[in-house]
């Protein structure tokens, strides 16, 4: 626990001195190509599926699906999904995702949608929070004895790439704690320096996008969308545990 939390710490001080913008995580087109190619359903996908939650990968195969947690590169430091091999998402939520990958087509068709996270189990959440709980970071991770959209495959982490492979500058890593990160000042981050206007132009591209096909934005997080509010998901959805 104290190694993951220095690790934390870590890529704080590292963004703040230095103003890191490249994603946290080594971005590659072709990042889950192996479980994409020949699919082995682990015991998440399998619940999942179960749950009647669509596969991300189904819906267009220009949606590039690159999931952090199965990786060592996020704010944890180790691999969270060790269950997972893919992202999911209800199937009404699975369809807005869809509708804004075909906005963004037809006003940028160089440019694609890549999810970074999506439908996340109580169990992994109970991981996070544990992690941040008591620090000035909690704020950032949902408590898992209430819940998150995560927890119900209603919400959905996602970024632009261009056609070679790079992601758009957004002002931030992804899963950046900070005032950086946050939408609802960005043009006072932007004439204080702290992010420039061209992060803050691919910003507004991709919140106009996902609102415009129904989802929601929150305010400490540029990546994050919901597709409704928690009520609304406890009512409809069952929790993922």
């Amino acid at each position: 626990m104290k190694k993951n939390f220095l690790f934390l710490i870590a890529i704080i001080i590292c963004f703040s001195a230095c103003k890191q913008t490249a994603p946290l995580v080594p971005l590659d087109p072709h990042f889950n190509e192996a479980c994409l190619h020949e699919y082995n359903p682990l015991l998440k996908d399998i619940e999942m599926e179960q749950l009647g939650l669509v596969d991300v990968s189904t819906l267009d195969e220009g949606i590039i699906v690159q999931l952090v947690y199965c990786t060592p590169y996020n704010f944890m430091g180790k691999v969270l999904y060790h269950d997972i091999s893919r992202a999911y998402l209800q199937p009404d939520v699975a369809q807005k995702l869809l509708k804004a990958y075909k906005s963004l087509k037809k006003i940028r068709p160089d440019l694609t949608i890549v999810v970074y996270d999506a439908a996340r189990p109580r169990s992994i959440q109970r991981e996070m929070y544990d992690m941040v709980k008591g620090t000035e970071w909690d704020y950032y991770v949902a408590n898992p004895d209430r819940g998150g959209l995560h927890n119900y495959g209603a919400a959905v982490d996602v970024t632009l790439i261009d056609g070679t492979g790079k992601t758009l500058d957004m002002g931030t890593p992804y899963d950046y704690f900070g005032a950086e990160a946050n939408t609802d000042k960005e043009n006072e981050l932007v004439q204080k320096g702290r992010i420039t206007p061209r992060e803050l132009e691919n910003r507004l591209l991709l919140r106009k996008i996902m609102t415009e096909a129904g989802f929601r934005t929150v305010k400490s997080e540029w990546w994050h969308f919901n597709a409704c509010s928690l009520d609304e998901a406890k009512t409809l959805y069952k929790i993922i545990e």
